[in-house]
């Protein structure tokens, strides 16, 4: 009794929030931003620029750069899709609209039509410089004042995922953690409302991809409230006979950026015990394949719309192997560089 008064107090204090939230929108001007990129092997990384930039605006538009212009650019394909890169921007919670198809590099003439015919306030960038043929690319937007920069996520990139794929020790800067940046991602979780069937569903989440938020959109479709158990390090360990290539801060951070989890459990069992399933007032326990021990007849399986999976990925890095170990010390030394630089201006 005293957990179902405590969820309708929730409940209420949730409505008069949104209530007020609706009240100061109605007199505030939306201000659109922004950001593309590759989004390739896309991270937590990206979801915080994605936070930070829709900070700046009131709606954040991010455009998503075609693989055709990537490979002119880069000499080489990325690794996922247009589609599967598309698919995982429009998964992030902080994410309003999302662009296909955007030129890897923006001209003049893009760029001025984004900000004079598109709709869009501010175009938003990271703090490192984006130079392509010693043109700095959002010259335009500087000079008509329309330009913002967002600090980086240290500790996280593409090339520092890529290096963990292809087995480099020694490789990358350590993500450090904080209570400050969870806080962040935590945004927009709620209680389950009294009358809402709580779904559950646990894993590794490593990597997480187009295929894990493809999953959870199923697994949420289920019932109306989704709660993501994110397993440990060890527990990965003891499952896989490996550790996880993210450790359990990160793959935590990825699983809260995606718009269709509503909570998540921290370093969750293996096994589903009566304190989770009371707890939580779960009534069903999703799965893709095999049910975990102690869902009994609250298990049910869920088959992932999506083909892409963390072998599948695994296998297409491999397949390119060569050509990724050579960018990858050529994006690595500028990495560390970079590194240096604000080390350096921080010391």
């Amino acid at each position: 009794m005293a957990s179902l008064v405590q969820d309708a107090l929730d409940y209420a204090a949730e409505q008069t929030q949104q209530a007020l939230a609706a009240l100061g929108s109605s007199t505030t001007k939306e201000t659109t931003v922004w950001m593309d990129g590759a989004f390739d092997v896309m991270h937590f990384g990206h979801a915080n620029a994605f936070r930070q930039g829709r900070t700046l605006g009131t709606r954040l538009v991010v455009g998503v750069n075609s693989s055709s212009t990537i490979e002119q650019a880069k000499g080489a394909p990325p690794l996922l899709t247009d589609e599967e890169r598309c698919a995982a921007v429009k998964a992030c919670k902080f994410v309003d609209d999302v662009v296909p198809h955007v030129p890897y590099v923006m001209n003049e003439a893009y760029v001025r039509d984004l900000l004079e015919n598109k709709g869009i306030d501010y175009i938003v960038h990271g703090d490192d410089p984006c130079i392509v043929d010693g043109k700095d690319v959002y010259q335009a937007a500087k000079d008509l004042g329309r330009y913002k920069t967002i600090p980086r996520t240290e500790g996280v990139s593409t090339t520092d995922l890529v290096g963990r794929l292809l087995k480099l020790d020694g490789t990358s800067r350590a993500f450090l953690g904080t209570a400050r940046i969870l806080s962040s991602f935590s945004e927009g979780l709620r209680a389950p409302r009294p009358t809402e069937r709580v779904v559950y569903v646990a894993g590794a989440w490593d990597l997480f991809h187009p295929g894990h938020s493809k999953f959870l959109e199923a697994c949420r479709a289920c019932g109306d409230y989704l709660l993501v158990g994110v397993h440990g390090d060890e527990c990965v360990k003891e499952r896989r006979h490996r550790l996880p290539l993210m450790n359990l801060q990160e793959r935590v951070l990825s699983v809260l950026a995606c718009r269709h989890v509503d909570d998540v459990l921290i370093d969750a069992p293996l096994n589903i015990t009566p304190e989770l399933l009371s707890t939580f007032r779960v009534s069903t326990v999703c799965h893709g394949g095999t049910a975990p021990p102690g869902a009994g007849d609250k298990a049910r399986k869920v088959a992932s719309p999506s083909p892409l999976n963390s072998s599948t990925l695994a296998a297409r890095v491999e397949s390119r192997r060569e050509q990724l170990l050579k960018r990858h010390r050529k994006k690595a030394a500028a990495e560390a560089e970079w590194y240096a630089g604000k080390d350096a201006a921080r010391a």
